[in-house]
């Protein structure tokens, strides 16, 4: 019985929480005196989604490409359910391959080809029977959402729906691994959410691992367990989403994350300096304290101490995560210091970023 569409393995059997589906170890990849990749180290658990991001350059796509096996690292392991591919031969590659499901920011869909011939031409190639190919395609339309468009062509299709199309694709060999290579880059807001929901779902029905590789913070908000971020060809920061986002630590994490955290007003921010009326303070706080009366306390403890400058409140991975923006009175010296520490004490992540120098 043909491998492809008999057992259900990776959609049926319990799995072991803790076990890994990919491990790297120290990878190494260079293009002449450049490192695309210097020293990567990651593992990433059966059923978890991880977030890979970085600015354009950092080696996403190196990373990718020797994910599945398109690029050779020069040096280091990179273990796909504990088999090292850097060691196997091209032909010993191909099965491997087959536990790995891909989709591209493009869609890369054969335009002459209807729907259900794109979704099944994987399990053409590895010569499945038509009636069964064709009823797993079928099967994967239902589970996309596209029951009514397997004999549509792509060019009728929107950018979402081609995009549904690819993810059936990439599911047709019941892969145990997921790569999402900038999958929805080339797609509206509105569209994106869709795409994200979808392939939560598809997470969470089949156990499936999904790692993604992106340049927007958005995406990883919106569906990652984990986020590692590279630069430079090394991982830099990595944690439980909501952990980096209130408290990145480095400055790239940062600015990555400065289009969807609070800042503050660039008409305050622009005339910040070394002294001042007023001390700007950024507050970071994650679970109940981010919702609560920490304000509250602040003001009963050290009445006339701040002012709220701006900020907010997000919710990720069900954990509450705020950050505001207060402003404190500069005229005595050691009352930022105080504020300081009663917000630190409380698990705040507290930084004086300067002096307003016009507000009376």
């Amino acid at each position: 019985m043909n491998s492809f569409v008999s057992a259900t393995a990776i959609e049926t059997q319990p799995q072991a929480a803790a076990e890994e589906v990919v491990r790297l170890t120290d990878v190494k990849r260079r293009f002449g005196a450049t490192p695309a990749l210097d020293g990567i180290s990651l593992t990433v658990k059966r059923g978890e989604i991880l977030g890979i991001i970085g600015r354009s350059g950092a080696g996403k796509s190196t990373l990718i490409r020797c994910l599945n096996g398109l690029e050779r690292a020069d040096s280091g392991e990179i273990l796909i359910e504990g088999r090292d591919i850097t060691r196997l031969q091209e032909q010993d590659l191909q099965p491997l391959r087959r536990r790995i499901g891909m989709i591209f920011q493009h869609f890369n869909l054969l335009s002459a080809k209807t729907v259900e011939e794109n979704i099944a031409l994987p399990l053409k190639i590895a010569g499945v029977a038509r009636n069964e190919r064709l009823k797993r395609a079928h099967e994967l339309l239902d589970l996309v959402g596209l029951a009514d468009k397997a004999k549509a062509y792509p060019s009728s299709l929107s950018g979402g729906q081609k995009q549904r199309v690819g993810i059936a694709r990439a599911l047709t060999a019941r892969p145990a691994l997921l790569l999402s290579d900038e999958a929805t880059s080339a797609l509206d807001p509105e569209t994106t959410r869709s795409i994200l929901a979808l392939l939560k779902d598809i997470n969470r029905k089949l156990g499936l691992t999904i790692l993604l590789i992106t340049h927007e913070m958005e995406v990883v908000r919106g569906i990652a367990d984990r986020v590692a971020v590279i630069d430079a060809g090394r991982i830099v920061e990595e944690g439980q989403v909501w952990s980096v986002f209130v408290d990145p630590r480095e400055t790239i994490t940062r600015s990555l994350l400065g289009s969807i955290r609070p800042q503050l007003p660039d008409h305050i921010a622009g005339r910040l300096s070394a002294t001042g009326s007023e001390a700007i303070l950024s507050v970071d706080l994650a679970g109940p304290q981010a919702q609560g009366a920490l304000f509250a306390e602040l003001s009963a403890a050290l009445p006339h101490s701040f002012r709220l400058v701006h900020g907010g409140i997000d919710h990720i991975q069900n954990q509450p995560v705020a950050r505001f923006f207060i402003a404190v009175p500069a005229r005595d010296p050691a009352l930022a210091g105080k504020v300081e520490q009663f917000l630190t004490a409380r698990s705040a992540r507290v930084e004086v970023l300067g002096y307003d120098t016009d507000h009376a």
